[in-house]
């Protein structure tokens, strides 16, 4: 079984060589594949895209520096899952409940577009993850890409599971995934993901992950 996470991968030529580039022009950033972040024994796991330029590949965590984050760590925040509304560094205390964030590509993709085989290559890794994660009942996928992913590492078909914003997927017997737009500047700039949006998915994904404990808001989910 491939390990959960490899900081020395360099799976994908592309992807290593373009990091190397970025190292010579920004030598204080991270530049390395990104690991999870997050509850090792969490309910809900949120999957991403792919590390962000002056993001998580600045940073070194998830969705930390970049705009996707603001509204990702102010909901979480919101819904009792992250300490703080704000992730700015790797050092700045911030810690997760019962939620874990991944990507669906570790490495920094040029303009953001990881192609089909680094997806491919990448995805043994959520594959390990996901089979080593026994606790997680809800997985978000943020967007297409993180949808296609985790149904590869799960051995499901597409045809079945559509990506809607908002949707529902059983994976299996323990495990739903929710779908949602990927909450980059982009989608909320041109509001096809509003803050709402956002919020009524992350809070049915908590309500889902959590079970049986009480949600942190108990405001009806908007239809």
């Amino acid at each position: 079984m491939s390990r959960i996470f490899d900081a020395g991968c360099r799976r994908c030529p592309r992807l290593a060589e373009f990091l190397d580039a970025v190292r010579v022009e920004e030598p204080e950033y991270y530049c390395r594949p990104v690991p999870p972040f997050g509850d090792p024994h969490a309910k809900l796991l949120i999957v991403g895209l792919a590390p962000g330029m002056h993001g998580a590949n600045r940073s070194g965590r998830p969705f930390t520096g970049d705009y996707a984050g603001i509204l990702l760590y102010a909901t979480l925040h919101k819904f009792g899952l992250a300490s703080a509304p704000i992730s700015v560094g790797i050092a700045d205390g911030l810690v997760l409940e019962q939620t874990r964030i991944t990507n669906a590509v570790k490495c920094l993709p040029p303009a953001n577009k990881p192609l089909p085989v680094e997806i491919r290559q990448c995805n043994d890794f959520l594959r390990a993850e996901l089979a080593q994660s026994p606790h997680v009942r809800t997985i978000l996928a943020l967007g297409t890409i993180a949808h296609a992913a985790v149904l590869r590492a799960c051995d499901l078909p597409p045809g079945p599971h559509r990506f809607a914003h908002g949707a529902e997927h059983r994976l299996n017997a323990d495990r739903t995934m929710l779908d949602s737009y990927h909450c980059s500047r982009y989608n909320t700039q041109t509001r096809r993901l509003t803050t709402e949006m956002f919020e009524d998915v992350v809070r049915r994904a908590r309500e889902l992950a959590l079970a049986s404990e009480p949600t942190h808001e108990q405001r009806s989910p908007t239809v």
